[in-house]
């Protein structure tokens, strides 16, 4: 037994001179060095020792960009989030309103509150508008939350107010909104139809290919424009979501942006229950050659992940299934703290000077304009 510990305590140690050395790299020579060393070493210990390490295709639960590589948020939170609670009121608004006033109108109210963030984000810092010379982006909207553009549009001046009034009815002699992006039916509104579910998805890829096309036999200048498709998570078990994945790496479609909104819930039930979607479609993607972004946590963990030297609470987050969660964020803090920190008391130490309030009230990622502008810049930028 004295043995057994002897060996632990010199294995503690060991790995923490480990951990120190690679900080040391870090702070040298930055991730990219820091990366080329872990290879090196990886190659390293299979060429001389037949070290296998175990393979994933996944990378820790956690956001893809740190805290140090996010770049400054140029805008005005406060007035982008005004704008933002405009929009979400409006588009709820519309829908409730629009219930009552004839039965079994329906819309999907839900997955534009989710995905409001994505959405404003990209319209204040990313979206880029058609110029004289052609320059723009071309956006797929997934169809369930086109409430929320709606109700964006009605803001900008250019949908009337007799259209929202109108929603899920387009043929009212004084017009209407139709359900879902259709260019049939508001030819001066929508430009591509992304309802049924997946339709948005393998759209998006052969537009971005066939503009690359062009652009490739001179037949059309290259602007810089981006092919966006927003769509969710189960959206993505459709056929067509996921069918074409490998052309758009195979024909090094950088022109194109997936945006999956993991809100972990779809009409008939959570997306994975025992399961973690953010994690499986890391794995899809990633193994097809596309470049994964993961926004995970929000800046209120920031702190949290940057204290847990030994990854103990990204192992614990990491642990935890895709239902798990979805009853923590309706719970208490107090539940919180007990079921996700209490599985270790190191865990519990890390939380003690946050209150039950606090930490009920700790953001995801998606809802972090800060988080998902350094993704989209990334994304952009890559």
């Amino acid at each position: 037994m004295a043995e057994a510990q002897k060996t632990n305590g010199l294995e503690v140690i060991e790995t923490r001179e480990w951990l120190d050395s690679l900080d040391y790299v870090l702070a040298k020579g930055g991730p990219e060095r820091a990366g080329r060393l872990i290879q090196q070493l990886s190659l390293h210990a299979r060429l001389s020792a037949g070290v296998n390490l175990p393979f994933t295709a996944t990378t820790p639960y956690q956001n893809t960009i740190s805290v140090r590589q996010q770049p400054p948020f140029p805008g005005s939170q406060d007035m982008e989030r005004r704008i933002k609670s405009l929009v979400r009121w409006n588009a709820l608004a519309m829908v409730v309103r629009s219930n009552k006033k004839t039965e079994g109108i329906g819309g999907h109210i839900s997955t534009f509150a989710s995905a409001a963030t994505l959405y404003e984000v990209a319209f204040n810092h990313f979206f880029r508008a058609q110029t004289e010379a052609g320059d723009r982006d071309v956006v797929y909207f997934q169809g369930h939350a086109a409430p929320g553009i709606y109700a964006r549009a009605y803001l900008e001046g250019r949908l009337g107010i007799e259209k929202l009034h109108n929603f899920r009815r387009e043929l009212k002699p004084e017009g209407g909104l139709s359900s879902y992006p259709h260019p049939w039916l508001m030819p001066d509104f929508w430009e591509f139809p992304t309802v049924s579910m997946g339709l948005g998805p393998i759209q998006a890829i052969y537009h971005a290919r066939f503009i690359r096309y062009l652009e490739n036999r001179g037949l059309k200048t290259s602007t810089g424009g981006k092919v966006w498709a927003f769509m969710g998570d189960g959206e993505m078990d459709e056929p067509e979501a996921l069918g074409s994945i490998t052309l758009a790496s195979r024909e090094k479609l950088d022109n194109l942006i997936f945006v999956v909104n993991c809100n972990l819930q779809r009409l008939d039930g959570p997306v994975r229950g025992n399961g973690k979607i953010i994690q499986e479609l890391e794995a899809i993607f990633r193994g097809a050659g596309w470049n994964v972004i993961k926004v995970v946590w929000g800046g209120d963990w920031d702190t949290l992940i940057q204290n847990d030297r030994d990854g103990l609470l990204v192992k614990r987050l990491g642990e935890i299934s895709d239902g798990q969660y979805q009853k923590y964020f309706v719970e208490s803090g107090a539940y919180f703290r007990h079921n996700l920190f209490g599985s270790d008391p190191r865990l519990l130490k890390m939380v003690e000077h946050l209150s039950d309030e606090q930490l009920a009230r700790l953001r995801l990622g998606g809802h972090d304009p800060i988080k998902v502008h350094a993704a989209y810049r990334s994304a952009v930028d890559h």
